[in-house]
């Protein structure tokens, strides 16, 4: 199978190059320079007419969106058991946590590194106090959670939905209250940022920082 993907280091491509490397999938990288604006030229945008990374082509078929390809490849390669059966309760609630890192923290989080898109550059601090709020509350509730019923998303067993969530605690590194303040959630990056596969792909984009 011919996979490759188009990314830009540091960005949500971090988390799908990190699942390629975990599940030993061979993949060639086509990397985008922002600075260059690649991701809005016209020839990737035929590939994703969002303008936007992640997006991975498998023998010609192409996926975007990150969560949908993570979950994809989950599917792919059941015997690395990062997802549940179908149709389980445990699907569900892999589900559950996949959805609310695609629709309650990711945007969340574009609101608060491009809040003068999302408000005016007249009202884009204002934006972030308020979006703050959200992030933090959203943070509170998988620290409940995993409290409750960790050390995993899903519990004793961890799932893709654990590397999307690790890859989003990197994300808050340089905000006014990071994940690593609270204690479950720092204990689960660390359990996380200790597979091979995250020092792999640390190497891979030459990343240094939340070690």
């Amino acid at each position: 199978m011919s996979t490759t993907l188009y990314y830009s280091r540091s960005t949500a491509s971090l988390v799908v190059h990190w699942l390629l490397i975990e599940l030993d999938i061979p993949h060639a990288l086509h990397e985008l320079d922002f600075d260059r604006r690649d991701q809005k030229s016209a020839d990737y945008l035929k590939l994703n007419p969002a303008g936007v990374v992640p997006t991975l082509v498998m023998d010609g078929q192409v996926v975007t969106e990150t969560a949908a390809i993570l979950m994809h490849l989950a599917d792919l390669h059941p015997r690395a058991e990062l997802a549940p059966a179908v149709a389980t309760t445990q699907r569900a609630q892999y589900y559950r946590w996949m959805l609310f890192c695609a629709n309650t923290l990711m945007p969340a989080y574009r609101a608060w590194f491009y809040a003068d898109e999302v408000a005016g550059a007249e009202n884009a601090e204002a934006s972030q106090r308020h979006v703050r709020q959200k992030i933090e509350a959203a943070w509170q509730q998988v620290a409940d959670h995993l409290d409750a019923h960790g050390p995993y998303l899903l519990g004793a067993r961890r799932s893709t939905a654990d590397f999307l969530l690790t890859m989003l605690m990197r994300w808050s590194r340089n905000m006014p209250r990071p994940t690593d303040s609270w204690p479950v959630l720092h204990a689960h990056a660390q359990r996380m940022k200790a597979l091979p596969s995250f020092k792999e792909v640390y190497a891979r984009e030459g990343l240094t920082d939340w070690t």
